[in-house]
């Protein structure tokens, strides 16, 4: 196993009682993401960011610039992945699963996931989407990322999760999360996501129901990175859809 020192030596799915998914179920139904704030200690975080020098755990390395997708860099997992990772991406899953169905059936889409991440991920790879997708991003001075949707395959899990690694203001400066939302024949608007150390947001991937005068509507979604401007920025991504 590829174990951190230290690290999530606590029960995942205890940690995550911390918060009132109540909550974090309307935070995502009026904006499109919700806060889990101090989700990873510092300790936790510089465990985390030290991992991006030790390629033998990744399966790929992506450099933005080479495909347009900007400035930086970032390395998928490859199976098994971190302990931490794992066991986020295993106890967060269940928590958003309900969200997810309960989108769908606004949007009048059929599909409804599991109410485990093991059953949906047997759904990923019996569509031949077996490749691991959490990844970490790095970024130095002059580095974005542009505006996407992580979406890697026939199956898609609506939502994912971003962790913050690095300290605002005193690693880097800049860099701030930032999300899209176009409705229909509207302009589109900008959302700024206020993440500290250790602060993970749950984002929509592509599309989310909103409530309108005559029922559901879908917005579509992207998220990306504002230019970093000094210093260093690492990034914990789990989505929990594999890839083709």
């Amino acid at each position: 196993m590829n174990a951190m020192p230290d690290a999530m030596t606590n029960d995942a799915a205890a940690r995550l009682q911390v918060f009132d998914w109540a909550d974090v179920a309307d935070d995502l139904d009026a904006q499109g993401f919700a806060m889990l704030e101090a989700l990873l200690s510092p300790r936790e975080c510089r465990d985390l960011a030290g991992l991006y020098a030790d390629e033998a755990i990744f399966r790929s390395r992506v450099v933005m610039g080479r495909h347009g997708f900007g400035r930086g860099e970032y390395q998928y997992f490859g199976y098994p992945l971190p302990d931490t990772v794992a066991d986020l991406r295993g106890a967060i899953y269940p928590r958003l699963a309900p969200i997810a169905n309960r989108w769908n059936a606004a949007m009048g889409i059929d599909v409804r996931y599991p109410d485990s991440h093991a059953a949906f991920l047997a759904r990923c790879h019996g569509a031949c989407q077996r490749r691991p997708t959490p990844l970490l991003l790095q970024y130095g001075a002059g580095d974005y990322n542009c505006l996407h949707q992580d979406l890697y395959g026939e199956h898609v899990f609506p939502l994912q999760v971003v962790c913050l690694l690095s300290a605002p203001g005193r690693d880097f400066t800049g860099g701030e999360l930032v999300m899209t939302e176009q409705r229909p024949r509207m302009q589109s608007r900008a959302i700024v996501v206020p993440l500290r150390q250790g602060d993970a947001a749950v984002i929509a991937v592509h599309v989310r129901p909103v409530r309108g005068a005559r029922g559901h509507y879908r917005v579509n979604m992207r998220h990306g990175v504002a230019r970093v401007r000094t210093g260093r920025r690492h990034t914990l991504g789990v989505i929990f859809h594999d890839a083709t």
